[in-house]
């Protein structure tokens, strides 16, 4: 005879408790989510940032170029015509483009190679056009693949043979070339022989290029666009026209027999769409291999022995790493504290559920359940909600991030699912180590440390030490992510959590004794119950700390990096636009520009720049403004000025002394005393009265700011706007016809967030502090609900003996202040003494910053936002309130029957 069969211990629980699970089950699905969708957006934009760095370096820079003398000199003809032919030229490229070493890949459309000249070919034919009666000069390359690069503008591209003996070669001439120097399809060109008569180039096509500014032709733009080049290096030299003619291939043995000094080239482009950041020492050993290094001397083998090669692009990359590296310290703060929360809250939800449990474990274990036996059981009981949870938000995280590893995101996943399984059981296995007939009372007054507690929150504060006093010495600039200076406002949250912890029963003891003598109980009744809260408050406390002191520094670092920017971007513009010319400005411009929507005022400047200083060394920039306007733009930023003191005194320019004001290190050289100065053909005496970092009139430069009155030379060549709501466009149609540029402050602004590194840092950052104070309220509800049945038990017993409604209310919110009060301000403080203490070590250049080359100190440090402080401390008191108001609202609407159920433990 069989026995009954036993319901499964798992199918049970979940159908007792389906709600529960539910919970836990969103719980952890949300987690793993954010965990492993973490470090595949730290990817994607990283790998982002290296591809548009790469990609938006001008092509020049970034092009791996090699090049060799024309070969074999001690050749026959024959033989170095056929060496620098159309198919050994392929050979040639074909082999190098084999040897560049992993990872970097070329992009073959926008690579080219052939036979080019380093000296320039003059031309004296009478039709072409010569500036300051100097004849044209010439550089002639032999493109490959050159019909797939261009648009046939007239005639045909250059075709047939030539050699050394040749009397004539087809070449082929850019649209912008034939413009600026007078060629047309048929023309004709002589140029010099080397002991020979002079080689014929025949023009017999015009194009135009496909795509002008891409590799092809950027890396040598004179093929693209003529330049007009000085003829020496006299102050005021004669310029000539110098320009580029595309040969055909199959002519390039006639360069041989000119005196140009012909060279074998190839350029490749490297191909930027499948880097990426996990690449970038390979690229960087890459790159030193093919400078000088193995790599190079493999491509001598197979290119020619003389190979040189030149390329920028290690100093590309040494930009990105400049960026990166002081970007991703600050970010990882950001998923430091957002992480620790996380494991917060599933440790506070694991124990909410064996707290819950508490009088059924206990049973347990006094009918012999073994410890190890139970824990199994909670653990697979969790396993069944947590893995599958888990598992769907790492699928989520694949879906909504497509970029970046797998491994890392399963990796977080993983913990997550590895701490959802294990804070169940865990929490179980403490309280329950030994067996006890009764729960015993844990009030958080009576509750005193252990020496184990003492030895572990002094272990947290000698780390938490260590690592500011690290952070602040080495700070963020100094490379890779350091985990440990990373966790450093983390573990002063902690640090803090800690300490008020052991002294929050001080304040509650010196309360209750003057509410106890009070007429009304409630006061002192919240008291009482504040002070019995089980001693596992300490963890909401604790989440609720590093989610405040997170939020804060996060939302300190977001305000620091918009202020950095709007401080980078003025000290660019000087105001909200600025219209420069290098010529003076018609005199109508400023009249047009005030008529502009949204301009509210207009200052002229007259800058005049390469002013020499007295001790004939450095030069500096002389501005001369209308004090007035001048003082109204700038008023309220860092660059305002006094007029009265600027305004210059009455007298014919050069009679009296004008005051100054100077940027430091013209004023350093200039001295107090008045100094005799050469501006614009005037003679000045100006006297520094004070000096200041940036200037609106000359951004980014040094500079003396005068008062226009006191100038010879008054013709305005700059023109400051200011405006809250400009219109670009309108704004450059009135500038327009006046040789001027106009900028935008907004414009500037744009251009410091526009890298893909600091827009990608900036989301995740926003996300993660979002995330962090999310699950911070997440904690604060979890060790609500901790407690809510047994304040409902007690109000429905206090109502019973004649305790209204409505002071069943303020008791329960009264009740609840003490904690939120004391996480609210106490994370506003830990808050503010972490940016305090970390400041100093924390550099928001890279992360505010695209560039900061030829800026003014636009003071990209860290500073407190108070907003970050105090909106997040006052909205956790509020919502403690709301939360405890609902439930007194809820639990006089459920009744007292409904509450004091017969056999109820509460």
């Amino acid at each position: 005879m069989t026995g009954k069969a036993v319901a499964p211990w798992v199918r049970t629980r979940l159908r007792t408790a389906p709600g529960a699970a539910a919970a836990l089950a969103l719980l952890v699905l949300v987690t793993a989510w954010l965990a492993a969708a973490y470090p595949r957006g730290v990817d994607t934009y990283e790998d982002e940032g290296l591809r548009r760095t790469v990609a938006s370096a001008a092509p020049g820079r970034t092009a791996l170029q090699f090049a060799a003398g024309s070969p074999g000199l001690a050749l026959p003809d024959e033989q170095r015509a056929t060496m620098v032919g159309p198919k050994q030229m392929k050979q040639r490229f074909d082999a190098v483009v084999k040897n560049v070493p992993a990872p970097l890949t070329s992009d073959l459309s926008q690579s080219a190679y052939g036979l080019r000249t380093t000296r320039q070919l003059g031309s004296d034919e009478p039709f072409l056009a010569r500036p300051d009666h100097r004849p044209p000069r010439f550089t002639v390359a032999t493109p490959s693949d050159l019909a797939s690069h261009v648009r046939l503008v007239s005639g045909r591209l250059p075709a047939g043979q030539a050699d050394q003996k040749s009397a004539g070669a087809e070449v082929a001439v850019t649209a912008a070339t034939a413009k600026a120097i007078n060629i047309k399809a048929g023309s004709v060109l002589h140029v010099d022989g080397l002991g020979r008569p002079q080689l014929a180039l025949t023009v017999t096509g015009i194009v135009e290029p496909l795509l002008p500014e891409a590799g092809y032709w950027s890396v040598l733009p004179v093929l693209r666009t003529p330049q007009l080049l000085p003829a020496n290096g006299d102050p005021d030299p004669p310029m000539y026209w110098h320009g580029g003619l595309l040969l055909a291939p199959g002519a390039a043995p006639a360069l041989l027999a000119t005196d140009s000094k012909p060279e074998m080239y190839v350029q490749l482009a490297p191909d930027t769409q499948h880097v990426n950041a996990r690449q970038f020492d390979d690229l960087k050993s890459a790159v030193a291999a093919l400078q000088n290094g193995p790599a190079l001397s493999r491509l001598r083998t197979v290119f020619a022995v003389s190979a040189t090669s030149y390329t920028e692009l290690d100093r590309v990359l040494l930009s990105y790493q400049t960026v990166r590296d002081s970007i991703s310290p600050v970010v990882a703060v950001a998923g430091f504290g957002t992480a620790t929360v996380a494991a917060v809250v599933l440790l506070m939800a694991g124990g909410l559920a064996a707290s819950r449990r508490t009088a059924e474990l206990a049973l347990m274990r006094a009918r012999g359940g073994a410890l190890r036996q139970i824990s199994g059981r909670l653990f697979a009981e969790s396993a069944v909600v947590v893995v599958p949870a888990a598992a769907l938000g790492l699928l989520l995280a694949v879906l909504a991030v497509p970029g970046g590893r797998f491994a890392p995101a399963l990796a977080a996943a993983a913990v997550v699912a590895a701490l959802g399984c294990l804070a169940l059981p865990v929490r179980a296995a403490l309280i329950h180590r030994t067996v006890r007939s009764a729960v015993e009372r844990t009030d958080l007054v009576r509750e005193k440390p252990t020496a184990r507690r003492t030895v572990a929150e002094l272990t947290l504060l000698v780390l938490a030490v260590g690592a500011v006093f690290a952070l602040r010495r080495r700070g963020t600039t100094g490379g890779s992510t350091d985990s440990l200076l990373s966790a450093a406002p983390v573990l002063v949250g902690v640090i803090a959590a800690l300490v008020l912890i052991r002294l929050y029963p001080l304040p509650l003891r010196w309360a209750a004794r003057p509410a106890a003598r009070l007429r009304s109980t409630v006061g002192f009744l919240s008291l009482a119950r504040a002070g019995r809260a089980s001693g596992g408050g300490a963890l909401p406390l604790l989440a609720l700390l590093t989610a405040l002191t997170t939020a804060a520094f996060g939302g300190s670092v977001l305000a620091g990096s918009d202020d950095a920017r709007d401080r980078a971007a003025l000290y660019a513009t000087g105001t909200d636009a600025r219209i420069d010319s290098d010529l003076p400005l018609p005199g109508d411009l400023p009249g047009r520009v005030s008529k502009v929507a949204g301009v509210e005022g207009v200052s002229p400047v007259h800058i005049e720049y390469s002013v020499p200083l007295p001790d004939g060394g450095d030069k500096t920039a002389v501005a001369g403004v209308d004090p007035a306007s001048y003082a109204r733009l700038t008023s309220g930023t860092a660059l305002g000025i006094d007029a009265g003191r600027l305004k210059a005194p009455p007298g014919a320019p050069g009679k009296a002394v004008l005051p100054a004001i100077a940027s430091p290190p013209v004023a350093q050289r200039l001295g107090k005393e008045p100094v005799k100065l050469r501006v614009a053909g005037y003679d000045l005496t100006v006297r520094v009265i004070a000096t200041q970092d940036g200037s609106a009139a000359v951004p980014g430069s040094d500079y003396l700011l005068l008062d226009t009155a006191g100038l010879g030379a008054k013709d305005p060549t700059a023109l400051l706007v200011g405006g809250s709501s400009l219109d670009a466009k309108a704004l450059r149609k009135a500038a327009d016809g006046g040789h001027a540029s106009v900028r935008l402050r907004s414009e500037a602004r744009q251009e410091y967030a526009d890298s893909p590194l600091q827009i990608g840092a900036g989301h995740i950052y926003t996300a993660a502090v979002a995330a962090g104070a999310g699950l911070a309220v997440l904690a604060l509800l979890l060790s609500l609900l901790r407690g809510a049945p047994e304040r409902s038990a007690l109000l429905a017993r206090l109502r019973t003996m004649g305790l209204t409604r409505r002071q069943g209310r303020v008791l329960l919110v009264l009740e609840a202040l003490p904690p939120a009060l004391l996480a609210g301000a106490g994370g506003a403080l830990t808050g503010w003494a972490s940016i305090a203490l970390l400041a100093p070590g924390i550099d928001l250049a890279g992360l505010a910053l695209a560039t900061t080359s030829g800026l003014a100190p636009v003071g990209a440090e860290l500073r407190a936002d108070p907003l970050s402080l105090l909106l997040p401390a006052v909205c956790v008191v509020l919502l403690a309130a709301g939360v405890a108001a609902a439930q007194a609202w809820w639990s006089g609407r459920r009744g007292t029957i409904t509450e004091l159920r017969a056999g109820d433990a509460r």
